[in-house]
């Protein structure tokens, strides 16, 4: 729940700082002063929205090594550290896409992730708690796992996605301002404090609802990196990781890398499912025994 409570607070946060932006620039005004200018508003919003959007993007990489403290390998120092570069390589060139970046992050827990600007510009990552718990047949299917990601440019489309959302959120809350404002209360002036407030609270409700469709393509893309992974290697394998990530209870990755990781915990009931990043692990391991 408090993973919940921090990936809305956090999307909330961004639409909020997008509106006061929009105020603090004089924009605001000249899109609202008589009415609502359509046209100005929509391309304004999706400059913001997309903007925002694409900025965490391009910075995604340099924010992972940031925050999880991965290294890059360059040149292998042991045995393992070659085995990663190697598996990665010929996965990326059975993919079709550049040879990502790879790191290993300092980690008890069992995790990894992808992230990057592009299908051949990207990162992927693995926690030293992942090398230690699993063999490297099941280190393999998440490896693979990760690439398909990259491969199947989920990035880029996550962030697409958001920037749609966040751009509609920002118009049709003000939308619902204005039609409160000059519909139901009839104010003939300027607007005044009830469009303020009607927007900042149409603006929560409406990022509330704008994450349950970012959240539910966030799970349909690990259905398809689960079935890309089992390509790469095999679906038994990708089973047996799925299988381990299950019995190591794989923890969490910093918020903003929720979305890319391996990790995905048991059933969740009611409406709580609707906010999760990944599917349950028995869900997606039913997947895979049911496309054989």
């Amino acid at each position: 729940m408090k993973r919940i409570a921090l990936f809305l607070g956090t999307n909330l946060a961004i639409v909020l700082v997008l509106s006061l932006s929009m105020r603090l620039l004089g924009v605001e005004p000249y899109l609202t002063a008589n009415g609502l200018n359509m046209k100005g508003l929509l391309i304004f919003a999706a400059v913001m929205g997309f903007g925002g959007a694409f900025i965490s993007l391009a910075i995604s990489k340099w924010m992972a090594k940031k925050t999880t403290g991965a290294r890059v390998i360059t040149a292998p120092a042991n045995d393992t550290e070659a085995w990663l570069l190697n598996t990665v390589r010929r996965q990326a060139e059975a993919a079709g896409i550049g040879m990502p970046e790879v790191a290993i992050y300092d980690s008890p827990e069992v995790n990894a992730f992808a992230t990057g600007m592009s299908r051949n510009k990207a990162l992927v990552a693995v926690s030293t708690g992942l090398l230690r718990g699993m063999t490297r047949n099941e280190a393999e299917a998440v490896l693979a796992h990760e690439v398909s990601h990259v491969a199947n440019g989920d990035m880029v489309t996550l962030t697409l996605i958001q920037g749609v959302v966040n751009t509609f959120v920002i118009v049709l809350a003000r939308v619902i301002g204005n039609f409160v404002d000059k519909v139901i209360l009839k104010n003939e002036g300027s607007h005044g404090p009830a469009f303020w407030i009607t927007t900042i609270i149409a603006e929560l409700v409406l990022g509330i609802l704008a994450s349950v469709i970012v959240m539910w393509f966030s799970r349909y893309r690990e259905f398809r990196a689960d079935a890309g992974g089992a390509r790469l290697t095999s679906r038994p394998d990708m089973a047996a990781a799925l299988r381990r990530l299950q019995q190591a209870h794989a923890g969490p990755l910093p918020e903003g890398l929720a979305a890319m990781g391996i990790s995905g915990g048991g059933r969740v009931p009611g409406w709580r499912k609707l906010f999760m990043t990944h599917p349950p692990l028995e869900e997606r391991i039913a997947a895979l025994e049911d496309a054989r």
